[in-house]
């Protein structure tokens, strides 16, 4: 006999006496667990789906060890932004051993009746909607932001409909705050060096600037 049953969100095909990685459960090693979510049971030629699950069926399993599984390497890049990420990932798993499948007595939790709470009335006030604060003009001859490792076009548009047009406007912003202006630039955009490389480029130190680029990742030291 063979079934399909879904545990921790997955549905695998499992026979008596098959060990079985599955995602980590709460259940500590050695102790039994039961699986009642049993989509399709299959005894030779005689095949029964559930609607979605078979009432009554369960499969038994015992808790093996708790472990993690191989290493999984993601790796992002930006072509011409100098952003390069890479990171990690081991899944945590548990394995099982399949101990035995029951087609039918299986008993299930009876559902929770749900009490509905009553509401505390509360008096409708017309919402005054909050004014945006006006975007400062842009004042003298716009600097060529696109200089500053990191930006962009489209975020050096966004910067002087803010009013940051020069390098001095820039270099005088906090970095929190132009990530507010540019939040809706897609990307993941780091502004910690932003006013900083910009300082440098409003009092001309162009070849100090270079070097530090050089070893800037996406305007991220």
């Amino acid at each position: 006999m063979y079934a399909i049953v879904e545990i921790a969100g997955h549905q695998f095909k499992v026979e008596k006496d098959q060990k079985v990685f599955v995602n980590r459960l709460q259940t500590e090693e050695g102790k039994k667990v039961s699986f009642d979510n049993v989509l399709l049971l299959g005894d030779g030629d005689k095949v029964t789906v559930g609607a979605p699950a078979i009432d009554g069926a369960q499969v038994s399993a015992k808790v093996l060890k708790h472990l993690k599984g191989d290493k999984v390497i993601v790796f992002k890049k930006k072509r011409r932004k100098g952003y390069r990420v890479k990171n990690g990932h081991r899944q945590s798993l548990t394995e099982i051993v399949i101990e035995s499948i029951a087609a039918s007595g299986a008993k299930k939790a009876a559902p929770k009746k749900e009490t509905k709470k009553a509401e505390p009335k509360v008096e409708a006030k017309a919402a005054t909607p909050k004014a945006k604060p006006a975007a400062k003009k842009a004042t003298g001859k716009a600097d060529d932001l696109k200089k500053i490792e990191g930006i962009g076009p489209k975020i050096a548009s966004t910067l002087v409909e803010a009013g940051i047009a020069t390098f001095a406007d820039l270099a005088k912003a906090k970095p929190a705050a132009i990530s507010e202006i540019i939040a809706g630039v897609r990307g993941n955009h780091v502004t910690d060096t932003w006013p900083a490389q910009a300082k440098l480029a409003a009092d001309g130190k162009w070849d100090e600037l270079k070097k530090w680029q050089d070893e800037l990742d996406g305007g991220k030291a």
